[in-house]
């Protein structure tokens, strides 16, 4: 499905649903949607509103697509959720490694099993974990343990300060506030610039989506970073990477 995430261009979902992880947490935009699906029967998919439901029909989708595209995978949920089969997260993975003209993102917060994931990674996959504020960093030491091509965070929502992130062996940095219909916490600029400056210092591809619900007045710089835009990321499969 097309989206309007900036950084991919495609979304994927054969597994959609989860159980937050974070505490204190607003309803995730992949929640609000798909209780709303399920509240209008706008989509099949979400019967079970936002229960943990693997979709074997679209297993096979992203062999039939003509045009190269970056992915994300399960943007509507987890892939590494405990409730989702091994077994089935081996037929998604079967399905990327032979839709090798695709780059796949593969975005978690269940850390630990991706890390302990025993099949290898193919290189148009990407692995990265969501990481909301400093107590939960530890999923970046377990990321660092996944032999995929790409690995990155996404600090998004970014709910609180990172002082000095341990970025070793990250590829890709995304940054965004949160959104919400109401109630979004504020993102400080101090926090997103202190990521920033490791991304710099580093040589990391820094993203920025967005500053979220709280600076909604300010426009078109709603996506901007003290005027400029930043939309740095690693080149796609077939390209030359280096892993710094």
């Amino acid at each position: 499905m097309a989206t309007k995430i900036e950084w991919a261009s495609e979304t994927w979902s054969p597994v959609t649903g989860c159980t937050r992880v974070s505490t204190g947490c607003n309803k995730c935009y992949a929640e609000r949607i798909a209780i709303g699906f399920a509240a209008s029967g706008h989509s099949s998919k979400y019967t079970r509103g936002f229960k943990v439901t693997q979709h074997p029909d679209t297993l096979n989708d992203p062999l039939h697509w003509k045009k190269p595209r970056r992915v994300f995978v399960c943007s509507m949920g987890d892939l590494f959720h405990e409730d989702v089969e091994s077994k089935y997260i081996s037929k998604v993975f079967d399905t990327m490694r032979r839709s090798h003209v695709n780059t796949f993102v593969v975005l978690t917060k269940r850390a630990k099993r991706m890390s302990l994931w025993p099949e290898k990674w193919p290189d148009n996959v990407w692995a990265g974990v969501s990481v909301e504020a400093d107590r939960y960093m530890h999923r970046v030491d377990n990321l660092r343990a996944v032999n995929a091509r790409v690995r990155l965070v996404a600090f998004e929502p970014l709910l609180g300060e990172i002082a000095k992130p341990n970025l070793s062996g990250i590829h890709w940095v995304i940054v965004g506030g949160e959104t919400a219909p109401k109630g979004a916490r504020k993102m400080e600029k101090q926090w997103v610039c202190s990521i920033q400056n490791e991304c710099k210092e580093h040589g990391i591809p820094f993203f920025f989506t967005q500053w979220g619900d709280a600076h909604n007045l300010l426009g078109p710089d709603e996506r901007k970073i003290d005027g400029k835009y930043y939309k740095e990321s690693p080149p796609h499969i077939g390209d030359q990477i280096s892993l710094f």
